[in-house]
């Protein structure tokens, strides 16, 4: 599936299930929500917290899902085409530390 189509079938969820989009600023508490959901499991996981009973359901894979939603009814909200943004990030990204990180010593 392309991002183009991610939007795409976020859209059509929304529109048939969902009802409608929620605000933009409530959007962007729930983005923060998920983040902080993702941000746990990844700290009890790799990090040095311990689970606790509460956090055994969660699934990362599906913490990561729930925040690509929430970030796609974002861009659908706004008008930002995620396919195109990406490419260009990539575009500067690469442009900008084409040279960078190969001379970071803390990678080497």
């Amino acid at each position: 599936m392309t991002l183009n189509q991610a939007q795409q079938t976020v859209d059509e969820w929304i529109n048939s299930i969902g009802v409608r989009y929620f605000s933009e600023l409530t959007n962007t508490a729930v983005l923060m929500e998920e983040v902080g959901e993702l941000a746990r499991i990844m700290a009890r996981t790799y990090g040095d917290q311990s689970f606790k009973k509460s956090d055994l359901k969660h699934n990362l894979a599906d913490e990561m899902a729930d925040v690509l939603f929430v970030l796609i009814c974002l861009a659908n909200q706004t008008g930002v085409n995620l396919e195109e943004a990406f490419h260009k990030n990539i575009d500067k990204k690469t442009k900008r530390d084409s040279e960078r990180h190969k001379n970071n010593e803390k990678l080497k």
